[in-house]
């Protein structure tokens, strides 16, 4: 069941349906918006598959594609290969990565984000650190 404050924000998206599907880097589940997939799936298929590694890298990232349809009560129904893949039992977390919607298992998430992987501070440094786009009289 999804919270009613992101039904409201994905009114829109509910009526066009999503995409659920295997996480690249996480033991998590990507929820995609209709519009977003369509706009990946061009790029997909703008790749060479004479080409080795795109035929490669597209047949693991549809890995496990699945469409799925919100329900009259807002509910979607995931199906149970991909509840296994993120090992999601009872309580999951929803994250937002951009216009995707990430589902965790709720332990998995907290796994994921806890500091014993490395210096949180020091990986924002690395991928944020070299930023231009200081804001006019910040600088």
């Amino acid at each position: 069941m999804m919270p009613s404050a992101l039904k409201k924000q994905l009114a829109k998206e509910l009526q066009e349906g999503f995409v659920v599907k295997r996480s690249v880097f996480n033991s998590c589940l990507e929820l995609w918006p209709m519009s977003e997939w369509e706009v990946m799936m061009k790029k997909l298929n703008g790749l060479n598959r004479f080409v080795k590694k795109n035929v490669d890298f597209i047949r693991k990232f549809t890995a496990g594609v699945k469409l799925v349809e919100a329900d009259a009560s807002g509910r979607l129904l995931i199906p149970k290969d991909l509840i296994a893949f993120a090992s999601i039992t009872k309580d999951i977390v929803l994250t937002s990565g951009g216009n995707i919607i990430e589902i965790w298992d709720a332990v998995g998430y907290e796994e994921a984000v806890s500091n014993e992987d490395g210096d949180f501070a020091a990986l924002a440094e690395e991928v944020m650190g070299d930023q231009n786009d200081v804001p006019d009289g910040l600088s």
